[in-house]
Protein backbone atom coordinates (compact mmCIF):
# COMPACT_ATOMS: atom_id res chain seq x y z
CA UNK A 1 0.00 0.00 0.00
CA UNK A 2 1.44 3.36 -1.03
CA UNK A 3 2.30 5.79 1.77
CA UNK A 4 -0.04 8.71 2.29
CA UNK A 5 1.33 12.05 1.14
CA UNK A 6 -1.56 14.41 1.93
CA UNK A 7 -3.12 15.27 5.28
CA UNK A 8 -6.60 14.42 6.47
CA UNK A 9 -8.49 17.72 6.47
CA UNK A 10 -11.36 18.05 8.96
CA UNK A 11 -13.78 20.96 8.72
CA UNK A 12 -16.91 20.78 10.86
CA UNK A 13 -18.62 24.15 10.68
CA UNK A 14 -21.63 23.07 12.68
CA UNK A 15 -23.19 19.93 14.10
CA UNK A 16 -26.61 20.19 15.73
CA UNK A 17 -28.72 17.54 17.39
CA UNK A 18 -32.32 18.58 16.65
CA UNK A 19 -35.01 19.00 19.26
CA UNK A 20 -36.70 15.67 19.98
CA UNK A 21 -39.60 15.29 22.37
CA UNK A 22 -38.84 17.44 25.38
CA UNK A 23 -35.17 17.78 24.54
CA UNK A 24 -34.01 21.14 23.22
CA UNK A 25 -31.93 21.57 20.08
CA UNK A 26 -28.26 21.07 20.94
CA UNK A 27 -25.33 22.70 19.13
CA UNK A 28 -22.65 20.05 19.66
CA UNK A 29 -19.72 21.15 17.47
CA UNK A 30 -18.90 24.47 15.86
CA UNK A 31 -15.91 25.91 14.06
CA UNK A 32 -13.82 22.74 14.11
CA UNK A 33 -10.90 22.92 11.67
CA UNK A 34 -7.67 20.92 11.73
CA UNK A 35 -5.39 18.86 9.49
CA UNK A 36 -3.81 15.54 10.43
CA UNK A 37 -0.44 14.68 8.92
CA UNK A 38 0.06 11.10 7.63
CA UNK A 39 1.37 8.70 10.25
CA UNK A 40 0.54 10.87 13.24
CA UNK A 41 -1.31 9.76 16.37
CA UNK A 42 -3.86 12.43 17.27
CA UNK A 43 -5.78 12.15 20.52
CA UNK A 44 -9.08 14.02 20.86
CA UNK A 45 -9.85 14.70 24.50
CA UNK A 46 -12.06 16.89 26.64
CA UNK A 47 -14.83 16.66 29.24
CA UNK A 48 -17.67 14.15 28.96
CA UNK A 49 -20.37 15.27 26.54
CA UNK A 50 -18.24 17.78 24.66
CA UNK A 51 -18.64 16.07 21.26
CA UNK A 52 -15.55 13.87 20.99
CA UNK A 53 -17.35 10.73 19.82
CA UNK A 54 -19.67 12.77 17.61
CA UNK A 55 -16.62 14.23 15.85
CA UNK A 56 -15.13 10.77 15.33
CA UNK A 57 -18.41 9.46 13.92
CA UNK A 58 -18.50 12.36 11.45
CA UNK A 59 -14.92 11.69 10.34
CA UNK A 60 -15.75 7.99 9.93
CA UNK A 61 -18.76 8.79 7.79
CA UNK A 62 -21.18 7.29 10.31
CA UNK A 63 -22.87 10.68 10.81
CA UNK A 64 -23.48 12.72 7.66
CA UNK A 65 -25.90 15.24 9.19
CA UNK A 66 -23.51 18.17 9.67
CA UNK A 67 -22.20 21.27 7.94
CA UNK A 68 -18.61 20.97 6.74
CA UNK A 69 -16.26 18.68 4.83
CA UNK A 70 -13.99 15.71 5.57
CA UNK A 71 -11.19 15.17 3.05
CA UNK A 72 -8.97 12.13 3.57
CA UNK A 73 -6.46 13.32 1.00
CA UNK A 74 -6.62 10.15 -1.10
CA UNK A 75 -7.90 9.63 -4.64
CA UNK A 76 -9.74 6.36 -3.98
CA UNK A 77 -11.96 5.44 -1.04
CA UNK A 78 -9.84 5.58 2.12
CA UNK A 79 -9.07 2.38 3.99
CA UNK A 80 -10.49 3.08 7.45
CA UNK A 81 -10.68 0.84 10.53
CA UNK A 82 -12.81 1.75 13.55
CA UNK A 83 -12.32 0.36 17.07
CA UNK A 84 -15.33 1.06 19.29
CA UNK A 85 -15.81 1.24 23.05
CA UNK A 86 -17.00 -2.38 22.99
CA UNK A 87 -15.03 -5.06 21.08
CA UNK A 88 -18.08 -5.98 18.92
CA UNK A 89 -17.06 -9.58 18.36
CA UNK A 90 -19.48 -12.10 16.86
CA UNK A 91 -20.12 -14.67 19.60
CA UNK A 92 -20.56 -17.55 17.14
CA UNK A 93 -17.15 -17.01 15.54
CA UNK A 94 -13.74 -17.86 16.96
CA UNK A 95 -11.01 -15.33 17.69
CA UNK A 96 -9.35 -16.15 14.36
CA UNK A 97 -12.66 -15.93 12.49
CA UNK A 98 -13.54 -12.58 14.07
CA UNK A 99 -10.25 -11.14 12.82
CA UNK A 100 -10.63 -12.70 9.36
CA UNK A 101 -14.20 -11.45 9.09
CA UNK A 102 -13.13 -7.99 7.85
CA UNK A 103 -11.26 -9.41 4.84
CA UNK A 104 -12.74 -10.98 1.71
CA UNK A 105 -12.12 -14.64 1.00
CA UNK A 106 -8.73 -15.19 -0.59
CA UNK A 107 -7.33 -11.80 0.47
CA UNK A 108 -3.53 -12.04 0.82
CA UNK A 109 -3.71 -10.17 4.16
CA UNK A 110 -5.28 -13.29 5.70
CA UNK A 111 -1.75 -14.69 5.80
CA UNK A 112 -0.84 -11.99 8.33
CA UNK A 113 -3.31 -13.17 10.97
CA UNK A 114 -1.03 -15.76 12.67
CA UNK A 115 1.72 -13.15 13.11
CA UNK A 116 -0.78 -10.60 14.43
CA UNK A 117 -2.18 -13.16 16.88
CA UNK A 118 1.36 -13.71 18.14
CA UNK A 119 1.94 -9.95 18.47
CA UNK A 120 -1.19 -9.50 20.60
CA UNK A 121 -0.55 -12.66 22.63
CA UNK A 122 -3.55 -14.64 21.40
CA UNK A 123 -2.03 -17.52 19.45
CA UNK A 124 -3.25 -20.07 21.98
CA UNK A 125 -6.75 -18.53 21.94
CA UNK A 126 -7.20 -18.52 18.14
CA UNK A 127 -9.87 -21.22 18.26
CA UNK A 128 -11.67 -19.83 21.33
CA UNK A 129 -15.03 -18.09 21.22
CA UNK A 130 -15.47 -14.58 22.71
CA UNK A 131 -17.36 -15.85 25.79
CA UNK A 132 -14.35 -18.03 26.64
CA UNK A 133 -11.87 -15.15 26.93
CA UNK A 134 -11.58 -12.06 29.15
CA UNK A 135 -12.65 -8.55 28.17
CA UNK A 136 -9.00 -7.54 27.93
CA UNK A 137 -8.36 -10.37 25.49
CA UNK A 138 -11.43 -9.38 23.49
CA UNK A 139 -9.98 -5.86 23.21
CA UNK A 140 -6.78 -7.39 21.82
CA UNK A 141 -8.85 -9.24 19.21
CA UNK A 142 -10.41 -5.90 18.21
CA UNK A 143 -6.93 -4.36 17.84
CA UNK A 144 -5.72 -7.25 15.69
CA UNK A 145 -8.87 -7.04 13.55
CA UNK A 146 -8.21 -3.33 12.95
CA UNK A 147 -4.55 -3.76 12.05
CA UNK A 148 -5.10 -6.75 9.75
CA UNK A 149 -6.87 -4.34 7.40
CA UNK A 150 -3.59 -2.41 7.04
CA UNK A 151 -5.68 0.75 7.41
CA UNK A 152 -4.59 4.14 6.19
CA UNK A 153 -6.68 5.62 9.00
CA UNK A 154 -7.44 4.03 12.36
CA UNK A 155 -10.25 5.61 14.41
CA UNK A 156 -10.61 4.58 18.05
CA UNK A 157 -13.39 5.64 20.42
CA UNK A 158 -12.33 5.05 24.05
CA UNK A 159 -11.35 1.44 23.29
CA UNK A 160 -9.89 0.78 26.77
CA UNK A 161 -12.69 2.25 28.88
CA UNK A 162 -14.05 0.11 31.76
CA UNK A 163 -10.86 -1.97 32.03
CA UNK A 164 -8.82 -2.23 35.23
CA UNK A 165 -5.67 -0.08 35.24
CA UNK A 166 -3.09 -2.87 34.65
CA UNK A 167 -5.05 -4.32 31.72
CA UNK A 168 -5.65 -0.89 30.18
CA UNK A 169 -1.97 0.00 30.54
CA UNK A 170 -0.89 -3.25 28.92
CA UNK A 171 -3.20 -2.56 25.98
CA UNK A 172 -1.90 1.01 25.61
CA UNK A 173 1.65 -0.33 25.43
CA UNK A 174 0.53 -2.94 22.90
CA UNK A 175 -1.14 -0.26 20.78
CA UNK A 176 2.04 1.86 20.77
CA UNK A 177 4.06 -1.16 19.62
CA UNK A 178 1.59 -2.07 16.89
CA UNK A 179 1.37 1.51 15.64
CA UNK A 180 5.17 1.85 15.66
CA UNK A 181 5.62 -1.34 13.63
CA UNK A 182 2.65 -0.74 11.29
CA UNK A 183 2.43 3.03 10.81
CA UNK A 184 -1.05 4.38 10.22
CA UNK A 185 -2.79 7.68 10.90
CA UNK A 186 -4.66 7.37 14.20
CA UNK A 187 -7.46 9.46 15.71
CA UNK A 188 -8.14 8.31 19.25
CA UNK A 189 -10.88 9.60 21.56
CA UNK A 190 -10.44 9.52 25.33
CA UNK A 191 -11.24 11.60 28.40
CA UNK A 192 -8.20 10.16 30.23
CA UNK A 193 -5.42 12.75 30.28
CA UNK A 194 -2.61 10.33 31.16
CA UNK A 195 -3.74 8.04 28.35
CA UNK A 196 -3.75 11.03 26.00
CA UNK A 197 -0.14 11.87 26.76
CA UNK A 198 1.10 8.29 26.65
CA UNK A 199 -0.35 7.65 23.19
CA UNK A 200 -0.45 10.93 21.28
CA UNK A 201 2.00 12.68 19.04
CA UNK A 202 -0.54 15.51 19.16
CA UNK A 203 -3.47 16.33 21.45
CA UNK A 204 -6.62 18.23 20.49
CA UNK A 205 -8.56 19.23 23.59
CA UNK A 206 -12.17 20.25 23.05
CA UNK A 207 -13.87 22.90 25.15
CA UNK A 208 -16.98 22.21 27.20
CA UNK A 209 -20.43 23.11 25.95
CA UNK A 210 -20.68 23.77 22.20
CA UNK A 211 -17.28 22.32 21.53
CA UNK A 212 -14.51 24.00 19.65
CA UNK A 213 -10.77 23.27 19.88
CA UNK A 214 -9.45 24.81 23.10
CA UNK A 215 -5.90 23.41 22.85
CA UNK A 216 -3.76 21.92 20.08
CA UNK A 217 -0.38 20.73 21.32
CA UNK A 218 2.37 18.36 20.19
CA UNK A 219 3.61 15.59 22.49
CA UNK A 220 7.38 15.17 21.89
CA UNK A 221 7.84 11.77 23.57
CA UNK A 222 9.74 8.89 22.00
CA UNK A 223 8.26 5.40 21.85
CA UNK A 224 10.42 4.42 24.83
CA UNK A 225 9.35 7.52 26.80
CA UNK A 226 5.70 6.53 26.48
CA UNK A 227 6.17 3.59 28.83
CA UNK A 228 8.09 5.73 31.37
CA UNK A 229 5.48 6.81 33.92
CA UNK A 230 7.58 9.70 35.25
CA UNK A 231 8.05 11.20 31.79
CA UNK A 232 4.38 10.77 30.94
CA UNK A 233 3.34 12.50 34.18
CA UNK A 234 5.78 15.37 33.55
CA UNK A 235 4.38 15.88 30.07
CA UNK A 236 0.83 15.64 31.43
CA UNK A 237 1.64 18.44 33.88
CA UNK A 238 3.13 20.57 31.09
CA UNK A 239 0.07 20.20 28.88
CA UNK A 240 -2.81 20.07 31.34
CA UNK A 241 -1.32 21.51 34.53
CA UNK A 242 -1.95 18.31 36.47
CA UNK A 243 -0.55 14.81 36.78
Amino acid sequence: MAALTHPLCVRIDKKIFPAVGGRKQNLVLEGIAFDVEPGSFVVITGPSGCGKSTMLNIIAGLDEDYEGTINFGVDAAPRVAFVFQTPRLLPWRTVYENIALVLPEGDPRLANIPELLERVGLTSAAAAYPEMISLGMQRRVALARAFVLEPQFLLMDEPFVSLDDPTAQALRELLVKLWSSRPTTVLFVTHDRAESVMLATRILRLSDGSASIAQDVAVPLSVADRTDRAKVLAEQHRIFGDG
